[in-house]
């Protein structure tokens, strides 16, 4: 491994890719550390394939690296992208996410990568990290071979969880109980059509009785059957719960009761009329984590900004999803729509960990409230932020200067020549 770096980026999901292509693309030394075997993050290792979406009111509002990835994973796998001009509101946004074979995406980011020159590390988790100066820093890794201690001048958490922010010594945001996960499969071999749904409702209700089976085993539903696993084919159809999923202990927990609970479901499903035959195809090898907190940034969006679409003066980029907190409650989930024409931002200043030096982050963990974050999760967003994170890394690196201060002139330049969308400020 080379020892220095201008930009490390940690996480290689939409966000740590997309981080990661910018800044190399751009001309930085970078190292991407994953500890996962493969990148995508969500994308690949949850099995949630369907990154959100790019256009809102029938207008493209997130492009650039992102955008390249899912539209070029979608070619790849032989899937049409949506009919974005048919868009009618954002009640139907399922019909308009970009979908593609999860594999496929692993791979078109590995040669991505090496493409742009980024050196890629795998099976890899930070120990610890310290700061010698500005523009350096020291981070000890533990890899399946050992320990191994790089120096970069920038560094970019996309781990999702923070876990880089927090071991920078960075607040974190941690709510007490956060959004359940999902463990996404493909279930095979049955005819939904022919399935008899009231007699499944009813086995379904003494499974449950008996303690062989939990509701949210076959839903987002915490109270009855609504045959969303069978209608998925298993595809992000259950919810389990999550304890501080940003913990090694959390996230054991988590990963043994999603596998349970596909168990538990598949036994069910295999003693059904109709369903002997189920098998499933794939399962994800890892549990989709929702929310295990996010950085106190130097700006933290709030709902109420993202509902109204806050045009913030550094605004890096636009997002665009339902408010979407998912719950352990009857109910599951009640998405908020947005009213028409609102279109949320995004400012540069909620991936700048406050009082932090010479960090950025991305993706699931920026500077949000819980609602307002339920909604900037999503991989598209995460892409963008990811994007903007990677050029501003690039430029801090490049100039030697903290991110905080680079001109906001020189860095949408920068991401506008990299085919990003970025907002454009009102002329007063």
């Amino acid at each position: 491994m080379t020892q220095k770096y201008d930009v490390a980026v940690f996480g290689s999901g939409m966000a740590g890719m997309c981080a990661a292509l910018q800044a190399a693309r751009a001309g930085s030394r970078v190292l991407l550390v994953e500890r996962n075997p493969m990148p995508g993050g969500t994308t690949t290792s949850g099995g949630i394939a369907f990154p959100g979406l790019f256009y809102a009111w029938k207008k493209q509002i997130i492009s650039g690296i992102g955008w390249e990835l899912a539209r070029e994973a979608a070619e790849l796998s032989g899937e049409p992208l949506p009919h974005f001009a048919e868009q009618i509101g954002m009640q139907d946004h399922p019909r308009y996410q970009v979908r593609f074979q999860p594999l496929v995406f692993a791979m078109l980011c590995d040669e991505k990568l090496a493409e742009a020159g980024v050196e890629c590390c795998y099976h890899t988790l930070v120990a610890r990290t310290r700061r010698e100066a500005e523009r350096c820093w020291h981070v000890e890794l533990t890899m399946i071979d050992g320990a191994h201690e790089v120096e970069a001048k920038i560094l970019v958490d996309a781990t999702g969880d923070g876990n880089l922010a927090a071991l920078c010594n960075c607040r974190m945001n941690r709510a007490s109980a956060v959004q359940p996960a999902t463990l996404s499969c493909r279930a095979s071999g049955y005819d939904p059509a022919a399935l008899d749904q009231e007699e499944l409702a009813q086995a379904a209700a003494a499974a449950v009785r008996d303690g062989r089976l939990r509701w949210t085993d076959l839903s987002w539903n915490a109270c009855g059957y609504s045959g969303q696993f069978l209608e998925q084919h298993g595809n992000n159809s259950n919810h389990i719960a999550a304890m501080e999923p940003h913990t090694a202990a959390g996230r054991s927990r988590l990963e043994i009761e999603g596998r349970m609970a596909l168990l538990r479901a598949y036994r069910f499903f295999r003693a059904r009329k109709g369903l002997e035959k189920i098998r499933f195809d794939f399962g994800a090898f890892e549990t989709g984590v929702r929310e295990s907190g996010t950085v106190d940034a130097e700006k933290n969006v709030s709902i109420d900004e993202y509902v109204s679409g806050t045009l913030f003066p550094d605004a890096v980029g636009y997002a665009f999803y339902p408010v979407d907190l998912h719950e352990s409650t009857p109910k599951g989930v009640e998405p908020r729509v947005l009213r028409e024409g609102t279109l949320p931002s995004v400012p540069l200043r909620a991936l700048i960990p406050k009082g932090s030096n010479d960090l950025l982050v991305a993706g699931r963990c920026i500077g949000s409230d819980r609602l307002a974050n339920s909604a900037l999760r999503v991989q598209a967003t995460a892409g963008m932020t990811g994007q903007a994170a990677g050029a501003a890394a690039h430029l801090a690196a490049q100039e030697d200067i903290a991110p905080g201060a680079l001109s906001f002139a020189t860095l949408t330049a920068l991401l506008r020549e990299s085919g990003a969308i970025v907002p454009e400020q009102p002329q007063l």
